[in-house]
């Protein structure tokens, strides 16, 4: 299959009538599968009404049929044809946060949506992206967009379209390129169904600001507890690895500098992450500081193009300085331990 790249600047007007844009819609309408621009990471999009063409994005990423996926939209509208109720906290939450990092489970409405999509569930995820090329390749199908990130299941998403090409050519019909995302880590998911609304998944919207809104939350076990079954799509299975053996570390720079020497002595090649603020006081055959521990946002925008930044090299093992779990920390400390694989190295006091 060839896979078309078609480069639309997102600041033209009106970019559902785009000529790229309409091309690339085209082929969402007769069932095929398109990678797409958010303000979070690249999607993978198919026809969210059609098994076929969601079959198609599971393929594609070689991801396990059982995990939902999250419905994109780009009017509140649609919400009507799949959703059997706004409940008022979410209505709140569409209000402030909408388009934006945050995805929503309502209860869904049967009969309208593929339930490859839903996995069977009688609930439904949805959002509405934040980036006028989402938002336009939307309006322009006319179609609410099943989409997962737009990587190969279990590597680090795609903030770039040259990460789409690179996991995804010849396997899907096109990327629509639109430039570097924006947040960098994927949206907070949050249930919705029930009296208390509960964080599935931490994201670019923080439990900080969704209580200023809507009031108390609850935050699933499962992002605490590794033996409890998650409930939000695309936590169900470990996810954002590089290819080589990766590793968080809990404690001083001169402990994880003691690792990385006991490696090297092995003769492994070994890589660092860590942040601008701390990247010279550490000696290993590849340090990439990703972002500015200062500010946890640059890191959560860096973190995936520094994870795939690994896989061009050629160390054998990288080690990871934590973050503090407060605001987007939470999200960013997910991620980094779903890629460790929940491995934690801890110094001894």
């Amino acid at each position: 299959m060839k896979t078309n790249v078609w480069a639309v600047d997102k600041l033209v007007d009106k970019l559902e009538s785009y000529p790229q844009i309409i091309q690339a819609a085209d082929y969402l309408k007769n069932n095929e599968v398109i990678a797409f621009p958010t303000e979070t990471v690249y999607g993978l999009g198919g026809n969210a009404e059609n098994s076929d063409a969601v079959a198609k994005i599971f393929a594609a990423k070689g991801r396990p049929s059982d995990n939902p996926l999250i419905i994109h939209i780009a009017e509140t509208s649609q919400l009507n044809d799949f959703v059997t109720e706004v409940p008022a906290k979410a209505a709140s939450l569409m209000e402030h946060f909408w388009p934006g990092p945050l995805t929503i489970i309502f209860k869904k409405k049967e009969g309208k949506l593929s339930e490859l999509a839903t996995a069977g569930l009688s609930t439904v995820a949805v959002r509405m992206p934040n980036h006028p090329v989402a938002l336009g390749l939307i309006k322009a199908c006319g179609l609410p967009i099943a989409a997962p990130s737009a990587n190969t299941s279990g590597k680090p998403s795609p903030t770039l379209a040259r990460h789409v090409f690179e996991d995804l050519n010849g396997r899907i019909a096109g990327i629509v390129d639109g430039g570097p995302t924006g947040v960098g880590v994927e949206s907070t998911v949050i249930d919705c169904t029930d009296e208390i609304p509960a964080i599935l998944r931490p994201g670019g919207v923080t439990k900080e600001q969704i209580e200023a809104v809507i009031g108390e939350v609850s935050v699933d076990p499962a992002l605490k507890n590794s033996e409890a079954a998650p409930k939000s799509p695309g936590m169900k299975y470990r996810h954002y690895a590089p290819d080589a053996p990766f590793y968080l570390v809990e404690g001083s720079h001169a402990f994880l500098q003691k690792l990385v020497d006991e490696k090297r002595r092995e003769g492994r090649k070994v890589g660092v992450l860590t942040t601008a603020e701390a990247a010279g006081d550490y000696q290993a055959d590849l340090v990439l500081a990703c972002g500015r521990r200062g500010e946890l946002e640059t890191v959560a925008t860096s973190l995936y193009e520094t994870l795939r930044a690994f896989n061009d090299s050629e160390v054998e093992v990288i080690f990871s300085e934590t973050f503090p779990e407060v605001g987007v920390g939470v999200a960013i400390m997910n991620r980094l331990s779903k890629a460790a694989g929940n491995q934690v190295i801890y110094e001894k006091s």
